[in-house]
């Protein structure tokens, strides 16, 4: 596999590389990328073949969306990129450090007026005047489903927006957008962005088989998780400089005894197959039922260069069996309903596969 071997995002048109670039390093912080390593980690992408660029409004206070722009203009591509970006998060105020009362409701959100504000504001910074996938962050647990989706389609018809996506999000509201979207008979999100990794398997609940019924692509996010799948904290010396350490939006939720055993078969699997830890780790999520394209991020292009790698690497049914067996797979009821033991119940005792399984 390559970066060109391209697929469609969800049930739609819009064809996109299996890894698609995330931005969220672009620009000043902890763990960001000054303008000349954004521009070598943008450009080695593209080398590579790849076509999907993915940004938001809240990275690095958009400075991600300046730099984004301004390389897409450079090398003459808008026509060839596909541009992803984001709405959802606060512009007024930092939603990691502002204090109470101190931000402007409406500047955030997925309301009609932050919408509309937002892409605005988009707009400028990349320098472009229409986004082709434009994505609700997260949901804000107040907007009613058919005002977004009114509005995203409002703009769609507009040719603001090519296409729109769902990040961050309860299933059910996918769900429900999708329906709604194919009552009224209207645009409708044709992709979901979640958190998913081996170590992060939450999503296979509910959020696979609702994206799977309503034709939307699966876009995982910290398919590394946070850089731990990479190998690089370890059981006893964790540190206090990495992504995951120290006091951070990110904490230590991944060093828990059953993370670190996942990451041992990790690295078995890894030292077998002479690959890394991060490209055996990216191997297996992009293979996951559903995974459309897998969001990778970088610091530097050395770094998105050894990442690439992952779409060149096969593994076996006995790894990927291995790794599978190793990792937290989802619990609840909700997982419960769709086992394999309730499935034979179902059927008695026979093996049956739904649709798309």
């Amino acid at each position: 596999m390559s970066l060109a071997d391209f697929r469609a995002l969800g049930r739609s048109g819009l064809v996109v590389s299996p890894l698609c670039l995330g931005t969220m390093t672009f620009g000043p912080g902890a763990w960001g990328a000054d303008e000349a390593a954004s521009r070598d980690i943008f450009n080695a992408y593209r080398a590579a073949g790849g076509n999907f660029v993915d940004t938001a409004d809240i990275y690095s206070g958009g400075v991600s969306e300046e730099f984004v722009g301004r390389f897409i203009a450079e090398t003459k591509s808008r026509d060839e990129v596909v541009l992803a970006t984001k709405f959802g998060f606060n512009a007024s105020a930092s939603p990691l450090t502002a204090s109470a009362g101190s931000g402007n409701p409406h500047a955030g959100g997925a309301g009609s007026k932050n919408i509309h504000r937002a892409l605005h504001a988009s707009l400028k910074r990349l320098g472009t005047d229409y986004i082709d996938l434009y994505w609700m962050h997260i949901w804000d647990g107040v907007t009613p489903v058919e005002e977004i989706v009114q509005t995203l389609g409002d703009l769609v018809r507009a040719g603001k927006i090519r296409y729109f996506a769902f990040s961050d999000m309860p299933a059910w509201v996918a769900m429900k957008a999708a329906t709604i979207a194919t009552e009224r008979r209207v645009p409708g999100p044709i992709a979901m962005q979640v958190e998913y990794s081996l170590v992060a398997r939450d999503i296979e609940a509910e959020h696979i088989p609702a994206a799977r019924e309503a034709g939307m692509g699966v876009m995982p996010w910290s398919p590394l998780a946070g850089g731990f799948l990479t190998g690089k904290y370890q059981r006893q010396a964790t540190g206090d400089k990495g992504r995951l350490s120290g006091a951070n939006p990110f904490g230590n939720s991944k060093f828990t005894e059953a993370n670190w055993a996942t990451l041992d078969v990790v690295q078995h699997v890894a030292a077998e197959t002479g690959h890394t830890s991060a490209q055996v780790a990216l191997a297996w999520i992009m293979a996951r039922p559903g995974v459309a394209s897998t969001i990778v991020g970088a610091r530097t292009a050395a770094q998105l260069q050894g990442n690439l790698a992952a779409a060149d690497i096969k593994l076996t049914d006995d790894q990927t069996a291995r790794l599978s067996a190793a990792s937290t797979a989802p619990t609840g009821f909700s997982a419960a309903l769709t086992s394999p033991m309730i499935r034979k119940m179902v059927y008695g005792g026979q093996t049956v596969a739904g649709w798309g399984e």
